[in-house]
């Protein structure tokens, strides 16, 4: 008598399919990518008693996805100063940016979270496409990662020419502001002191002549200016 192993069920040949569609290739650690949809929030313990979410998978795909943009830039661009790469670089990778990217691939049907707050909600997708990235690098390493982020995403989703017309600094935009009109900003950002915020450690609040206009939380403190910087140009009807 012949029997058929069945390898997946249903929805893991679904998950199974739908990594070889997005990525082009054909998963070998596909515990791997289950890990990079698992937020903080849904995150269970191994039997080291370590937690099993994708913060790690997001630290690596970070550094991956930096190195591997930079060296798109500096190719597609060789006669561009430092200057231009690295405004260009910060504009594919910023957070909001990666989280239209996760939309747009599809991966957010996959987000695993248990958490309903709204400064938490903004940054799970973005979160998400890195760790997506460190689990392709663990995968197929560096080449194979390279492969998906400029064939995949930045050669289909990214206009690289509407990209350098954009402009999301906000902070420069207002710092620009104030010197053409003569008022005074000032930026003061240090460590998050409300403890239920652990998950956003930095706060920048923003004073216009001497008077609070707005003020933005953010995992480093140039997330954190950058948030304050465009709630003050909102205000200030910028």
């Amino acid at each position: 008598m012949r029997y058929r192993i069945k390898l997946f069920s249903s929805p893991r040949k679904e998950f199974y399919s739908f990594i070889k569609a997005t990525t082009g290739f054909s998963p070998l650690k596909l515990r791997l990518y289950d890990l990079a949809f698992i937020h903080r929030s849904a995150s269970s313990t191994d039997l080291m008693g370590q937690p099993i979410n994708n913060e790690r998978l997001e630290y690596l795909g970070d550094a991956v996805l930096g190195a591997i943009v930079a060296d798109f830039l500096y190719n597609r661009f060789p006669r561009k100063d430092e200057g231009f790469l690295t405004q260009m670089r910060s504009r594919i990778v910023n957070r909001s940016f990666l989280t239209q990217l996760t939309f747009k691939l599809g991966l957010h049907h996959f987000v695993n979270s248990n958490t309903n707050s709204v400064n938490d909600s903004s940054h799970i997708f973005g979160d998400v496409f890195e760790a997506f990235i460190g689990a392709i690098y663990l995968d197929k390493g560096y080449q194979g990662a390279k492969h998906f982020v400029i064939r995949k995403v930045l050669s289909v989703h990214v206009d690289i020419q509407e990209l350098e017309r954009s402009d999301n600094n906000y902070k420069s935009q207002l710092i620009e502001w104030g010197q053409k009109n003569k008022r005074e900003v000032e930026f003061d950002t240090h460590e998050n002191p409300d403890p239920g915020h652990k998950h956003l450690p930095f706060v920048s609040v923003i004073s216009i002549d001497g008077r609070i206009i707005s003020t933005g939380e953010g995992y480093s403190k140039k997330e954190a200016q950058q948030s304050s910087a465009c709630k003050a140009l909102i205000n200030l009807h910028i």
